[in-house]
């Protein structure tokens, strides 16, 4: 069953890729008319049909007419090329400068420096400010209490000693009784 779907499914691939080459080959051989109609006509309305004339003085004026065409042509297209040729070394000197700013700002591996926040605070205020930073001096002082459950803590003692007491058959006896 899953064959006969994959079969399908390709068969059906392969129809629609036939499909589109098809239309595409029809779709260039309309580009390729159109563009020779737009070539025909371009033609028509720039190139007039040539009229040679029959003196040899009409002929030779139609000649300088023709060269001045050609000379005026050949300036422009000198112009363009000119200018293309400036525009393109703009792009290049661009390019190359956008490199060397890229190239120079290169960030160097940072390593780890230990400072204190003294000497941190000095860094970055400068010389001018003595800042003294002692962390412990603003913290407030506190009194140490002796409170019952610090001082039963202190009177247990050592915890390997209460369970070697609590160990054996006497240690059970103890805590059976103590807990009655």
């Amino acid at each position: 069953h899953l064959q006969k779907k994959r079969r399908a499914a390709t068969a059906r691939r392969q129809h629609l890729k036939s499909a589109m080459l098809q239309l595409a080959a029809t779709e260039i051989e309309k580009e390729a008319a159109a563009k020779e109609v737009e070539k025909q006509n371009y033609l028509a309305e720039h190139c007039p049909p040539l009229s040679l004339p029959g003196s040899m003085q009409e002929l030779q004026e139609l000649c300088k007419k023709l060269h001045a065409k050609i000379e005026s042509v050949d300036e422009e297209r000198y112009d363009t090329e000119v200018k293309l040729q400036k525009t393109t070394k703009e792009l290049e000197d661009l390019s190359q400068k956008l490199f060397d700013l890229r190239g120079k700002f290169k960030r160097p591996p940072l390593r780890r420096v230990r400072m204190s926040a003294d000497a941190m605070l000095r860094a970055l205020l400068g010389s001018k400010h003595k800042v003294c930073m002692d962390l412990r001096a603003n913290l407030k002082q506190v009194k140490k209490e002796d409170t019952e459950k610090e001082k039963d803590l202190r009177d247990v003692g050592d915890w390997r000693k209460n369970i070697e007491e609590k160990s054996g058959m006497e240690g059970r006896k103890k805590m059976f009784e103590a807990g009655e």
